[in-house]
């Protein structure tokens, strides 16, 4: 046998180029005529010097009222594949929303005009969705062999609120506002019918929407340097994003996040496989859940009222969780988890219980005084139930989605 010959790759595994899948990076920007022109001749540089894919890049320029579209205009008639638009909506969400539903390309993605994202990242975060394994693909900060550097505020709330995702949600990725995300053009599409937010919570939404609908999101630790004269403002960016979480847990427990979407399911490749059958999850497990929930508002409510008597709001919040939620936690683990071991059960527990506290206790604090004990009790056990609703969210993310057809 000719050793040689048999190692030489076949011409039709030379012959790839009809079978790449093509590229659209968009790059949403809003006033950055400082920013964009650097911008485009460093990514469209390090593009011509070896990405294996197609790309082109799609400026979207959002409403900017400074030299930023003339400046867009000029890098499309400079560069080939560099195209500009220009949309008068404000929102990075209305941005990527207009450019992706227009896109020819196979694979859509975008990133930040300030580039803190490293570019080498890039490739295996394309490289993911075109090779069908994920539909969506992210970066994330929060890996433990990613690298960054940011102030300690951006660092302190980026973490806690992708906690509040992960335990209230069950969100299984770990970074949702990163600015460096590609995802199926095909798949992103229908997702994006479901998605209302035009801002920076439109990242966040439309992950959580893919994974409650059983897609698969592939995270890329990147390495990552702050950029200090980002556009973000912090506090209410934060603000809107729990309002933006509210209307979606909501949405999510009412089944309206429903979304028609091509996914592949596990199969075995083997022919003479032998697979066990799947574990049935029935409607059980979800009304045992919202039977404790119920149980839960009624016990806290009823447990806060006679202690707002004789302590301050926040102690008497304290009180009335600490009674309802170790009830809830156990009678959960008992009746609807059923296997979960008691030690991983009470760690996610305590988990929620300072987030619940933390956010029952700022809904009670913002109260007026002057506005009365109805309207007292009304907030704090709405966002009781809010938080009830968010976790409930969070087992149709882990129990039914990963079992129904």
């Amino acid at each position: 046998m000719d050793t040689r010959a048999a190692t030489e790759p076949a011409p039709r595994v030379l012959d790839t180029a009809a079978r790449l899948a093509s590229v659209d990076i968009v790059i949403p920007v809003l006033n950055e005529e400082r920013a964009l022109p650097g911008c485009v001749r460093t990514l469209a540089s390090f593009l011509d010097d070896g990405f294996p894919l197609p790309w082109r890049i799609t400026i979207v320029d959002n409403g900017s009222t400074d030299a930023t579209w003339p400046i867009a205009t000029a890098l499309a008639g400079q560069f080939e594949r560099v195209h500009a638009r220009r949309i008068d909506v404000r929102g990075r969400g209305a941005a990527l929303r207009t450019a992706w539903r227009d896109s020819p390309a196979d694979i859509v993605a975008y990133m930040d005009v300030d580039l803190s994202t490293d570019l080498d990242a890039l490739f295996p975060l394309v490289a993911a969705v075109a090779s069908g394994h994920s539909k969506i693909a992210i970066g994330t900060r929060l890996a433990h062999s990613a690298r960054t550097r940011r102030s300690l505020r951006r660092e302190l709330v980026s973490r806690a609120y992708n906690a509040l995702l992960r335990y209230g949600f069950g969100a299984g990725f770990s970074d949702a506002q990163c600015g460096f995300k590609a995802a199926r053009t095909d798949v992103v599409r229908p997702l994006m019918d479901k998605v209302e937010d035009n801002g920076w919570f439109f990242d966040t939404e439309l992950l959580l929407l893919a994974e409650h609908n059983g897609l698969r999101v592939h995270e890329v630790p990147v390495d990552w340097i702050e950029d200090m004269d980002s556009r973000v403002r912090v506090v209410r960016t934060a603000i809107d994003d729990l309002k933006g979480l509210a209307r979606l847990a909501w949405s999510m427990s009412t089944g309206r996040a429903r979304v028609e979407v091509t996914r592949s399911e596990p199969a075995p490749r083997h022919p003479d496989a032998v697979v066990a059958r799947p574990r049935a999850v029935t409607l059980a497990k979800f009304t045992s859940f919202a039977a404790i929930g119920v149980f839960s508002v009624i016990l806290y409510t009823l447990t806060y009222l006679p202690l707002r008597e004789f302590w301050p709001p926040a102690t008497a919040n304290l009180g009335a969780l600490v009674l309802a939620g170790i009830l809830n936690t156990e009678a959960n683990r008992r009746w609807t988890f059923g296997r979960v071991r008691r030690s991983t059960m009470h760690l996610r527990a305590a988990v929620l219980f300072v987030a619940n506290y933390a956010l029952t206790t700022a809904a009670v604090l913002a109260v007026p005084p002057h506005a009365g004990r109805p309207a007292e009790v009304g907030a704090v056990v709405g966002t009781y139930v809010l938080l009830i609703a968010m976790r409930f969210t969070a087992l149709d993310r882990w129990v039914f989605s990963r079992t129904r057809n």
